[in-house]
């Protein structure tokens, strides 16, 4: 099977040995930093969201919009999970989303995994927050329209650094390759930033004390849970719906001639978000949609509540 990649996930082969090493030193210096920052400062009410976040941001993936000449692209979400959670949980929900899709969706390389969790997860969610922390006291509209303009931004710089690291591998001459890839994912970041802007909206309107620069710790009831899980499914219901154009990345190296260089990785479980068995079929993908957002959503509550904050001994005492 011809492999496929999807957006700015990177096949095994299009980076050399030295940059994917690099680029996985990166990455699991600045996870295990996600790691020691977010045992300190997560809280019990954040744990759901991250399940909930994780799985939306992995069925959103899932659908993937037609921009022009005969391209496709799909939502990355660093940016809003680092607005919503924090850059350092966010990132945390970025990474299990880039590794589940590698691992069992065959989405992406083993081998280039570090890279790209570092241009989708790590490199988005800091720019996203950064930006946004920026306005985080300012009114809604303004905050709104910086949250999408910061995920288009975080969009454009992820597609940077994975020309830089195409260009460093040898696989292509950067003058060539960088303004290919720059051209096509300035239009896919305007659909970053509009699912971002009505994402956080939907979350202001349900559980604003999240969005707000000191967060609370107010319960909000489990509606907006069940609200994210129900927007979730109905993506996964959908995705049979997306386009099937060539898209960013897959665009830029039929276009330059270097996407017979990707290599399919070694073994198979749910490739293409299919269930084998099933075939290429519209109930396949949904079901393989339903099993992943299952997976991640089990998967982040289950490492939030590891990593959520204890309260000091002396706290339980008074208590």
């Amino acid at each position: 099977m011809l492999f496929s990649p999807t957006a700015l996930h990177i096949p095994d082969g299009f980076l050399t040995l030295i940059v994917s090493l690099i680029f996985w030193a990166i990455t699991l210096i600045m996870v295990g930093l996600a790691v020691s920052k977010t045992n300190k400062s997560l809280g019990e009410k954040q744990i759901p969201l991250m399940g909930v976040m994780a799985a939306f941001i992995f069925a959103a993936q899932m659908l993937n919009f037609p921009i022009a000449g005969g391209t496709s692209g799909h939502f990355l979400g660093g940016a809003l999970a680092a607005i919503v959670l924090g850059p350092w949980a966010g990132i945390l929900v970025m990474t299990a989303v880039v590794g589940v899709q590698a691992l069992l969706f065959q989405d992406g390389g083993l081998l280039v995994m570090g890279a790209n969790i570092f241009n989708m997860g790590i490199l988005t969610a800091v720019i996203g927050f950064g930006l946004y922390r920026l306005v985080v006291h300012q009114k809604r509209g303004l905050r709104l329209a910086v949250a999408g303009g910061g995920a288009w931004i975080a969009t454009m710089a992820a597609a940077l650094v994975t020309s830089l690291q195409l260009w460093l591998s040898g696989t292509t001459r950067l003058e060539i390759v960088l303004p290919a890839m720059l051209g096509v994912h300035a239009l896919i970041g305007i659909g970053e930033g509009l699912i971002t802007v009505a994402a956080l909206t939907y979350i202001e309107q349900t559980r604003p004390d999240l969005m707000s620069a000191e967060k609370t710790s107010r319960e909000g009831g489990w509606g907006w849970v069940l609200g994210g899980v129900l927007i979730t499914l109905a993506a996964v219901l959908i995705s049979p719906l997306a386009s099937g154009n060539p898209d960013g990345l897959e665009r830029v190296a039929e276009n330059l001639g270097f996407l017979g260089i990707g290599q399919d990785a070694p073994y198979q479980i749910l490739p293409d978000y299919t269930i084998p068995f099933l075939g290429e079929t519209a109930l396949s993908t949904i079901l393989a949609g339903v099993v992943g957002a299952v997976i991640l959503m089990g998967l982040l509550i289950l490492v939030g509540r590891n990593l959520q904050r204890r309260p000091k001994v002396q706290d339980e005492i008074v208590q």
